[in-house]
């Protein structure tokens, strides 16, 4: 509990040093009255890449403010406006609507036009972020509308509406607004802006499959590139590229791919490099060069994936679907066609996601026509979604306020479908976990019982061959009464009878008489001797168990093809040791053994069984490869041992590293 309030007042403690410094670094700065010109710095630091993000949201509240306190004018909203779309940029979505919407209100009531269109140009590149293309559309439209009497403006807003016409295939109008545009450009030699428009005429014509319109556009495009100061050339090269590869000049296509592969262009703009390797890739897969293609197609989804670029991601996976196919790997074809197909179906990307399904028609013979149909049903319903959206966007030209009740409720709908699925899936997802949690449970619960039933049944071996050896003893010791009591007897019997008999014969017949009771004498103590030797008792129990884990230990030696050495210590007297000791003992030298023919590469092992304090030890030991225990997580054969000799309420102790083998020593208290 003391701990917890030092922790509170040091916590307390830099939070005043911290915000006290920043307040004396504002009052320094704030020692002459802020004005326009520190409002201007304020919004420059604000945009500065060196400040944080903190610190950025710091100079637009600051910003934001100052503002507000002071009379609204023209020159003042402009800074509003901008102050609204940086927080848009600092990624503070909640403050960025509304800061747009006082632009907006202000704006009116000062009828200010030019603020009015810069705030709903703000919020069309809001929404054409979080990919809500309609209400993108009525921004720039509405933006458009307010621009009129600002040419400049009003060509980038044909600029944003061609671009979201060109999203929904509608290429004729998107090509009507670019033309538009580029004419107010070149009025104003606004060359960036034409080598865009340009870029986006080449786009478009790709689409069309005009490919030599293309290729004019793009190269028009290249002509402005040489104006400007920026990596547009790159790019530029990329996208003729594609047009050559289309139209099936694979050689002239890889020249293009080529110019774009410098080292520098890695490090600048990886994702312009990514998309230039992977084209490069591809392009040698069509012309069927496959050196070192696999390499590139990897290289550029590693730098897309660690960028998060979903589209580039998308088209990485479909060119290695198209490898692997081109490769005969049918299965890790159909898995990166799937993975493209789930990405595209996420992203909402309908080219990709039709392109993909057409991999998968001519991968997966079994599912085919189900893919065939899933493609002409989509490919009926975008264009079904296309014209609509066309026809929407021709609408909301002419009447924003239907659009705008249509898009709220649409709004409304998608929240309500969102929160079903989300709901839904959270159901289906809780009630999987329960079934796995159940499974899981009962796998466990049967290898715990049949864990119990094989000791159960290890038990009935022992004493069934304990039984048996009984039985031989007894046998044994009857053997022996027989020898020593009745055939011993007899013998000595007519010996010593021979013994009374006086035979009168010659000194030959008399030494051989002599020999024959000799002889009847030497038998008479062989059969003692082996008489005693049966009646001796010895520790049947110690000779079943030393002898099942000899036996187990001369088995798996074949097995592994390793010598072995056991060692059991002669004072430890088996017999008054528990079977449930002797079980998991068994188990536990089992398992071992197995895991050194699987892992170890042993030539030697070594078993030994000895007494220490009263504690029954098990020392086991192998010249194996070992393994580094601190790296290598615990298996389920050394968590089994440690359990067994746990529940015996003993110690396990394992050592081992890297080429010196392992030694495990266990001990067990003996009550």
């Amino acid at each position: 509990m003391k701990k917890k309030i030092l922790f509170k007042y040091i916590l307390l403690l830099f939070y005043f040093i911290f915000f006290q410094s920043c307040n004396f670094h504002d009052k320094e700065n704030n020692n002459i009255k802020p004005n326009l010109d520190s409002l201007s710095l304020w919004i420059k630091n604000s945009k500065n890449p060196k400040n944080s993000l903190i610190r950025k949201r710091q100079y637009l509240d600051k910003s934001y403010n100052f503002i507000i306190s002071n009379k609204i004018d023209t020159v003042n909203l402009k800074k509003l406006s901008d102050v609204a779309y940086q927080t848009f940029k600092v990624k503070d979505t909640f403050l960025f609507k509304k800061r747009n919407k006082k632009v907006i209100e202000l704006a009116l009531k000062i009828k200010d036009s030019f603020s009015l269109g810069d705030a709903h140009w703000n919020y069309a590149t809001y929404y054409n972020k979080i990919r809500d293309f309609e209400k993108s559309y009525y921004h720039f439209n509405e933006a458009e509308k307010y621009f009129k009497n600002y040419k400049y403006y009003v060509g980038k807003m044909l600029v944003g509406k061609a671009f979201i016409k060109g999203r929904f295939s509608d290429y004729i109008g998107s090509e009507q607004n670019i033309i538009k545009a580029i004419k107010i450009f070149k009025e104003l030699k606004k060359d960036n802006d034409l080598l865009n428009s340009y870029t986006s005429l080449g786009v478009i014509q790709s689409d069309l499959k005009l490919y030599d319109k293309s290729l004019f556009y793009y190269q028009k495009a290249l002509e402005y590139s040489s104006k400007v100061k920026n990596n547009s050339k790159l790019d530029l090269n990329n996208n003729i590229g594609l047009i050559y590869l289309k139209k099936g000049n694979y050689q002239k296509a890889r020249l293009f791919f080529d110019k774009g592969l410098d080292l520098t262009l890695k490090q600048d703009k990886p994702l312009s490099y990514a998309r230039i390797l992977d084209n490069y890739a591809y392009c040698k897969l069509l012309i069927r060069d496959t050196l070192g293609i696999k390499e590139d197609f990897f290289k550029a989804l590693a730098i897309r994936d660690s960028l998060k670029n979903k589209d580039g991601i998308l088209i990485s996976k479909i060119h290695l679907a198209e490898y692997y196919k081109f490769s005969e790997d049918t299965l890790k074809a159909k898995k990166y066609a799937l993975d493209a197909n789930k990405i595209a179906n996420s992203i909402k990307n309908s080219r990709d996601y039709l392109a993909s399904l057409k991999i998968l028609v001519s991968l997966d013979e079994e599912k085919s026509k189900l893919y065939l149909k899933d493609y002409i049903s989509y490919s009926d319903s975008l264009l079904n979604v296309e014209r609509n959206y066309q026809n929407k966007f021709a609408r909301i030209s002419h009447d924003t306020d239907e659009y705008i009740e249509e898009t709220e409720r649409l709004a409304k709908q998608r929240i309500w479908v969102t929160l079903i699925s989300l709901s839904t899936i959270l159901i289906i997802i809780l009630f999987y976990f329960l079934r796995v949690q159940k499974v899981k449970n009962e796998k466990l619960l049967l290898e715990t019982e049949q864990q119990k039933s094989n000791e159960q049944i290890y038990l009935l071996t022992l004493k069934q061959q304990s039984k048996l050896e009984e039985e031989k003893l007894k046998e044994r010791n009857r053997i022996s009464e027989e020898l020593h009591d009745g055939i011993l007897g007899r013998l000595f019997g007519a010996r010593v009878g021979l013994g009374f008999i006086e035979i009168n014969c010659n000194e030959k017949n008399k030494k051989q008489y002599q020999l024959f009771l000799d002889e009847l004498q030497n038998v008479e103590k062989e059969i003692r001797d082996v008489s005693h030797k049966l009646s001796d008792n010895f520790d049947n129990a110690e000779i079943n168990f030393t002898f099942i884990i000899k036996q187990l230990v001369i088995d798996k030696s074949k097995v592994g093809d390793f010598k072995y050495s056991i060692y059991f210590d002669e004072n430890i007297n088996w017999y008054q040791i528990d079977e449930v000791v002797k079980v998991n003992l068994y188990r536990i030298i089992q398992e071992v053994i197995q895991n050194i023919i699987k892992y170890a590469n042993a030539t030697l092992v070594s078993i030994k069984f000895s007494l220490k304090n009263n504690n029954l030890v098990l020392s086991l030991s192998d010249d194996g490869i070992g393994f580094n225990i601190k790296k290598k997580k615990n298996g389920i054969g050394i968590k089994n041992i440690k359990s067994r000799v746990q529940k015996l309420n003993g110690i396990c102790k394992i050592s081992s590293s890297f080429n010196n083998g392992v030694e495990i020593n266990i001990e067990i208290p003996l009550n």
